[in-house]
């Protein structure tokens, strides 16, 4: 027994204090969200001034924060799991906040593309030190509660990222028709004014104590001794280059399987960027995907039993997989049906903003409440009834979408975008709760990991990317500029459907069998 667990003692009731540290994660939410999203409402203006196309600006709304994102929050969960929660958040916080505003003065593409990138590396920080601090602050039993709460941060950050874009920008243009201070024109300055206010935040952050690990649990613990070490050899197994390093630790054999599969990703890359032109977005495809074919790699080494349960179980992909797809259209959604009612709808950015803004927050909070009750209720009468909810949440979508995106009415499609963000959020609780079924209770947390991996490198990376690139390749000429289709690109989203159907059917009749089979097949005991 080590030091922390002989004097700590071990309380059972959230204090006052608890609940103030609670109120300052939900804050940090928020920002995490309003960073995440902002560029949304922003896209059209972004788009005009550096001379991209829609898929341009899918790339940036999608690949270039979701890659890094994904990539990073494994290492950085473990470091969350080892080091200071505070120091790892605020430090998290700092870096997001000063990526975003450094956006506001990017000058082209590939400025902007690095500024993404490093908002996706900070924000990886958020939810795994937040999900463990509050498990140090909350008792089990309030534990849902508070992460529920925490999670409102989400929905908010999202619409109100919407509604403060609109206002800075039209109040900035206003204000300096022909550019402000340093030539800053609004949507720059829309960036920096959400991105300062993060680095004070981040001071704030730094004031809150830092928790003995465990101690709500009665199971005191102290950090890892040398967690940059492990935070570095996880990089190692998952972030390149330092994948090849870890392959090569394992033996001649590991390196070269892992060179190959690096050599067939980026020769892959490289026809797709010949096919589309766009590079940026399969340079992060090629580098995402074969970090996490390094990682699974590591994981049937040094894990073979989770490596089963998770990549070896054909219900577990096949779960993950179909639920990305409901994700690859919510973040399409999210992305592009701001910028589709300002430009086909020709509708006022703030009125627009401020209703769809509320319409997600609103829409994807009650989606996940009623999804989740329902996929429980349906689970205790079958093993795979969840599994009915994520395809509810695939096919309900579709006729919103349909009418939504192609009524010339407004009302119309706020009403129809509502609905189809409803539907959407209602198979988030089914997805993850049944992944979680599908492993052994040691397991979870890289279960968890892989889950978000493919609804990041999937929904995410290729959501608004398919949007833009099919409203690329569908629109026209116009004075010597190409003005993409986004009906067409958004109506395209149904297409992903049927293969969200098959593989959803498939989960649907291998669930029982492989939850029944747990222990057996990982060989140890549940």
């Amino acid at each position: 027994m080590n030091e922390a667990q002989e004097t700590a003692p071990a309380p059972r009731e959230a204090t006052s204090y608890s609940w103030y540290v609670l109120g300052v994660l939900v804050v940090v939410y928020i920002l995490n969200f309003v960073d995440r999203q902002i560029i949304s409402i922003l896209a059209l203006d972004i788009k005009r001034d550096l001379d991209l196309t829609d898929s341009d600006m899918g790339f940036l709304g999608g690949a270039a924060f979701a890659v890094f994102y994904a990539l990073f929050g494994i290492p950085l969960g473990r470091l969350a799991d080892n080091w200071s929660r505070v120091k790892l958040l605020s430090l998290g916080l700092s870096l997001w906040s000063a990526m975003t505003a450094l956006s506001g003065f990017a000058h082209n593409q590939w400025q902007l593309t690095l500024a993404r990138m490093g908002v996706g590396i900070g924000e990886a920080t958020a939810s795994p030190t937040a999900y463990s601090l509050i498990s140090d602050y909350f008792p089990k039993r309030q534990r849902a509660t508070a992460l529920a709460i925490y999670s409102s941060g989400l929905y908010l950050g999202g619409g109100i990222s919407l509604f403060i874009g609109a206002e800075i920008v039209q109040a900035w243009n206003a204000a300096y028709p022909d550019g402000g201070p340093m030539g800053l024109v609004g949507w720059q300055a829309a960036f920096l004014a959400v991105g300062v206010p993060g680095l004070l935040v981040a001071l704030w952050v730094a004031t809150l104590r830092e928790p003995v690990r465990g101690i709500m649990d009665g199971t005191p613990a102290r950090s890892a001794p040398n967690p940059f070490g492990e935070f570095v050899a996880d990089l190692s197994t998952i972030v390149p280059p330092f994948t090849v390093i870890g392959a090569a630790r394992r033996g001649a054999g590991a390196l070269a399987i892992n060179l190959l599969v690096a050599a067939g990703l980026a020769a892959f890359a490289w026809w797709m960027i010949q096919l589309t032109g766009a590079l940026a977005q399969w340079l992060a495809v090629g580098v995402g995907y074969y970090a996490v074919f390094s990682w699974a790699c590591v994981l049937r080494q040094k894990d073979p039993a989770t490596f089963k349960l998770i990549w070896g179980t054909p219900a577990f992909i096949c779960t993950t997989l179909g639920y990305s797809m409901v994700s690859l259209a919510a973040y399409a959604l999210a992305f592009w049906s701001a910028p589709y009612a300002e430009q086909v709808l020709k509708l006022p950015k703030s009125e627009l903003a401020f209703i769809l803004g509320a319409n997600g927050a609103v829409s994807g909070f009650l989606g996940v409440i009623i999804g989740g009750r329902v996929a429980d209720a349906l689970r205790a009468k079958n093993p795979a009834g969840r599994i009915l909810v994520i395809l509810f949440g695939v096919v309900a979508p579709a006729l919103p979408i349909w009418i939504g995106y192609t009524t010339p009415d407004p009302v119309l499609f706020y009403v129809m975008n509502f609905l189809a963000g409803l539907f959407g959020a209602a198979a988030l609780g089914a997805a993850a709760a049944t992944t979680q079924d599908l492993v052994l209770p040691r397991m979870r947390g890289t279960a968890t990991a892989a889950f978000f991996l493919g609804t990041t490198l999937v929904g995410l990376c290729f959501g608004p990317y398919m949007v833009g690139q099919i409203s690329d390749l569908a629109g026209t000429m116009v004075d010597g500029k190409l003005v993409g289709d986004l009906r067409t690109g958004i109506l395209s989203l149904i297409g992903v459907a049927p293969i969200a159907v098959v593989l959803l059917i498939f989960a649907y009749r291998s669930v029982p069998a492989a939850e029944a089979t747990l222990a057996e097949r990982a060989g140890e005991s549940a």
